[in-house]
């Protein structure tokens, strides 16, 4: 089964922004670089998390979409420079350094925050990764499959309330469910599909405002009889991959 690379995607914040990319190097047993590199930690997380986080923690210790819809509407990554810049329909531009600008970005997220949600208290970087999963896992969708759901639906969800690593052009609708196990490769980079990703309530805010526009986990339940949308899959063999590369299952 053979199809290619469409898009390539991060988040350098957790349930914050996301950016396109051309090319990245993956490396054996690690996270698409630079995905999911920082989160926003409440409250309730600062008990779990210490003064420096060393361990991966749940999603439940971070903004999140599935508490803030709002969060989902927030577009903007990397700037080449180690800033940051990021945009939404209801607030100004912002650019910041993650690395001194933390409280920065706390205080332009608090208006999309519920007040009755442990409040952010500080951007923390990861060990590894702030990924929903602890594994070190990147996450791979298909255009076809999102195309049929779109059909299904009567509207087209579109890519980025998925949050995905990588974009597949070629593969028939949901064949992605059939390559638990299996080795897929780019190249010389070798993928090991791991498990299909259940999703949760974040997929349910329209990207472009923030607001709720369906029940996505209900509505995938509905027309597919689960509520499973995408693959997982580990890196076995680093190396570089780009778009358009082809990818074969």
């Amino acid at each position: 089964m053979t199809a290619r690379i469409a898009r390539i995607r991060r988040h350098p914040i957790k349930s914050v922004g996301g950016e396109d990319l051309g090319r990245i190097r993956l490396d054996a047993a690690r996270v698409l670089p630079g995905d999911r590199e920082w989160a926003v930690l409440t409250e309730a997380g600062e008990r779990h998390a210490g003064p420096a986080p060393a361990r991966w923690l749940p999603k439940g210790c971070f903004l999140r979409g599935a508490a803030a819809p709002g969060l989902q509407a927030v577009s903007g990554g990397s700037m080449g420079n180690g800033r940051l810049q990021l945009a939404h329909p209801q607030l100004p531009v912002i650019e910041i350094d993650p690395e001194t600008e933390g409280p920065r970005l706390i205080d332009w997220l608090r208006p999309l925050w519920p007040a009755d949600k442990p409040p952010p208290t500080r951007l923390v970087r990861a060990p590894a990764a702030w990924t929903d999963v602890s594994r070190p896992w990147v996450s791979i969708l298909s255009l076809h499959s999102l195309r049929d759901l779109a059909g299904r639906l009567g509207f087209d969800p579109g890519i980025a309330r998925w949050r995905a690593n990588l974009w597949v052009e070629g593969w028939a609708p949901y064949a992605e469910r059939d390559l638990i196990g299996r080795i897929l490769t780019v190249g010389k980079v070798e993928l090991r599909v791991t498990e299909p990703i259940g999703r949760c309530p974040a997929t349910s805010a329209d990207p472009e405002t923030g607001g709720i526009d369906i029940d996505m986990p209900e509505a995938l339940k509905a027309h597919l009889g689960h509520t499973d949308f995408g693959i997982y899959a580990e890196v076995v063999t680093g190396g570089e991959i780009a778009l358009n590369d082809e990818i074969r299952a």
